[in-house]
C-alpha cells in the first residue's frame, strides 16, 4: 500500500467489524481491531480515535448492541455483538463491496 497501512476507504470500516462479529461473536473492542489486523496480516491498523467512533455509529443504526462484561485480562469491558439487523445490512454491505471491487477490477483491465 502506497498510504499508512491505517489508511481504509471510507464504509469500509462498518463492512470489517460487521463481519468480524459475525465471524467472532461477542467481542469486545480491543478484540475487534485486533482480529481485523491478525485476518489482514497488520496491514490494516485500528486506532480508538477510529474504531470506537464506528462502533457507536453502528450501535446508533442499530446494526450492533453493546453490553459490559469482564474481558479474558478481568478487567471491564464493552462487548458488541451483531443484531439481526446488522446481519441483514452485513449481506447488503458485502454485496455492495463485491459489486464495487468487480468494477474497479474491470476499469483496471480496461486500462492496460
Amino acid at each position: 500500500m502506497s498510504q499508512s497501512k491505517s489508511d481504509i476507504l471510507q464504509g469500509t470500516l462498518d463492512l470489517l467489524v460487521l463481519k468480524t462479529l459475525d465471524t467472532m461473536g461477542p467481542i469486545h473492542g480491543w478484540g475487534i481491531a485486533k482480529r481485523i489486523e491478525q485476518v489482514s496480516e497488520d496491514v490494516l491498523s485500528l486506532n480508538q480515535g477510529t474504531l470506537y467512533p464506528a462502533l457507536l455509529r453502528l450501535q446508533q443504526r442499530g446494526w450492533i448492541t453493546s453490553k459490559w462484561g469482564t474481558s479474558e485480562n478481568n478487567r471491564r469491558a464493552k462487548f458488541y455483538a451483531l443484531t439481526r439487523k446488522g446481519r441483514q445490512q452485513l449481506e447488503v454491505e458485502t454485496e455492495n463491496w463485491k459489486r464495487m471491487a468487480a468494477i474497479i477490477t474491470r476499469v483496471l483491465q480496461a486500462v492496460e
